[in-house]
Parts: structure tokens; sequence; C-alpha cells
């Protein structure tokens, strides 16, 4: 058994309190290890061959997500809508299907609203990836809950992923990876600020994956306990300098919109606010704001030319029976030139 499945098994008889200590200091020796490429890996900066752009000739693009972990975090999705409202700025909701009730009139009103749900696994019990059957089973549940909730988006929980099982879901993204962030249980980044094509393999049509750029808010204020947002403003300015797409996810969960939620597993809302005031403010008319349906909507198009270009490309091209039969044309031809220029001679003489 692995040591992630391990963790799983034993993890609802863990206190919570146990829990964080021990990720605490799990993930201090780790920041130690990583200083030379965490929060930026320089090595991510490079944008994917033939990279058009962001739409409108804009800078970087802006992309917010929330994942929903649980009854509590539903409660706070109006209130966390309207603060993003309020600053101009749309999101993206993910859901977990069987894990609380899932409100559907929540649903009707985010979308109504500019906003987007999405899929946060099944049930968010670490077990997703357990096997290949399992993912299966799991991934025809899944299938149908994204079918029933008009949603083409989906994340793994805790971050977990295999781009290959991924393309069992009937889905246009994924979201359930990063560039860089060792702090994750899985933590093989993909090493990259930009969006990129997952292609598929036979009958599976590929999807577009999406990774976040951002630090998780779990992480940087409830595991390392920073007091404000400058990690997050570093990171953004870098991801910004190099023409990428900042993309954050943040729990509502863990807001805390007043004084009486503040708690062991929470932090003041006025940092994810003054995160969208420093993007809005400094940034103004640079960035591509967008919801993540959006994004990768842009990207498969983007692909798609780009498959039709390769393909005319290689019809263009001469194949090599295609060339055999165009050189045998080529020295016929040569031939017949040849000897109507010798009987021109003869006939002159």
């Amino acid at each position: 058994m692995s040591t992630r499945k391990l963790f799983y098994a034993i993890k609802p008889v863990i206190p919570r309190r146990a829990q964080l200590f021990l990720r605490r200091q799990l993930a201090a020796r780790k920041r130690q290890q990583a200083q030379q490429t965490w929060p930026i890996d320089a090595k991510s900066k490079t944008p994917p061959t033939g990279w058009p752009g962001w739409p409108d000739g804009k800078r970087f693009a802006v992309v917010l997500t929330h994942d929903v972990e649980w009854a509590t975090g539903q409660e706070k999705c109006l209130e966390l809508m309207r603060l993003e409202q309020g600053l101009g700025f749309r999101s993206s909701f993910n859901f977990v299907p069987e894990r609380y009730p899932v409100s559907a009139r929540l649903h009707q009103v985010l979308i109504r609203h500019g906003f987007e749900v999405g899929v946060h696994g099944l049930k968010h019990d670490g077990k997703l990836y357990r096997s290949k059957d399992v993912f299966q089973k799991r991934a025809a549940k899944i299938n149908g809950y994204l079918k029933a909730w008009d949603a083409v988006g989906f994340r793994s929980p805790s971050m977990h992923h295999n781009l290959d099982w991924l393309q069992q879901l009937d889905v246009l993204y994924d979201a359930s990876t990063f560039d860089n962030d060792p702090f994750e249980p899985q933590s093989d980044g993909v090493g990259t600020i930009f969006p990129f094509w997952a292609p598929g393999n036979g009958a599976q049509k590929g999807y577009i994956e999406l990774p976040y750029t951002l630090c998780q808010d779990f992480t940087l204020f409830i595991i390392m306990r920073e007091p404000g947002i400058d990690i997050w403003k570093r990171k953004l300015d870098w991801v910004a300098e190099h023409g990428g797409m900042v993309l954050v996810n943040v729990h509502p969960d863990y807001l805390a919109f007043n004084e009486q939620q503040l708690g062991l597993e929470t932090f003041p809302v006025a940092y994810y606010s003054d995160l969208l005031e420093y993007i809005r403010g400094r940034y103004r008319g640079q960035y591509w704001h967008a919801l993540p349906r959006e994004v990768a909507e842009f990207v498969r198009k983007h692909c798609a030319k780009s498959k039709h270009r390769e393909a005319v490309a290689a019809e263009a091209e001469p194949k090599p029976g295609r060339l055999a039969s165009f050189q045998k044309i080529e020295h016929r031809h040569h031939a017949l030139i040849w000897q109507l220029h010798q009987r021109s001679q003869y006939v002159h003489y």
C-alpha cells in the first residue's frame, strides 16, 4: 500500500488538530528544501509551441475557481459570489456530488449571474484513484452529474490526478494539476503556467488541462499561517510578466466573512478581496478575465486550428510512394526533353 493510500485509510481516526500539526511540520521541511523552485520555477515560463497569445492582445489571463468541500462552504457561496461581482469578477464553483446535499437552486443562481458550476470528485474520500476499476465505476457516476449539472469542468479532490484515466470523463477541461506545488499529496507539477491540450487515444477525444498557478489558500493561510498575500502577489506578478495564466483556487469553507467565523481552519476573506483589488488596480486593462470553460474553449479552438494546419502541411508534403512516382515522372520528362533536344540538333545539321 502506498503512503498516500495508507494516509487516507487512517485519516478518519486522526484528530484534526493532529493532522494539521503534522502537515505544518512536513510543509516547513518541504518549504526549506524548495527555496529555489517555489513559489516560482523559472522553467515553467515557456509557452507551448505555437502559442497564439491571449484574446484581444491581453498580456495574461486571470481565472478564479472555488472548490466547495462541505455544506458549510456551500452556505458561503452566494456571499462570495456577491463579493466578486462587486469587484467586477466571475468565477467557477466546483461541488462534491455525494458528500453533502448539493443545492440545485444555488447552481441556478450562480449560472444566472454569469458564473460557472463544475464537479469536484464524487465523494472526496481520497479513493477516486485507488485503482483503475474504482476510477471507471466512479467516472460513470461523475459523467452523470456533469450531464445533470450541464457542467464541462472537473477537478479531483486533493489535486490527485492521472491524465490518462481522466480521459474517461465527458469534460471540456480538467483542473486537477498545478505548475509547481511541493506541498500537495501528489506533488508532480506539470511545469507550465499555461493551459495545454491533453490528447486522447483512439476513441478518447482529449481535453484541456488548466493547472493552477497560485498557491492554494489552505496551504498558504492554514498550513503555513501566512499573515498576508505577499506570496500570491509575487507569483502573480511573475506569471503576468511571462504572459501566463493566473489561476487560483479559493475554498469558501476556509473563508471567514466575519470575526465569528475565524477559527483553526479559516482566514479573513479580506485576503482574497485584497488579491482581487491588487489585480484590477495594478493590471487594469492588461488581463483577460475569463471563466475556466471560456479559457478551455479558446485553447481548444487554437488546438483545432493547429491540427488543421498540421494536416494540410502533411497532405502537401509528398509521401514516400507519392515522391517516388513524382521522381519517375520527372525522369521521364527530362528524358523526353533530351530526346527533343537531340532531334533538333540533328535537323539543324
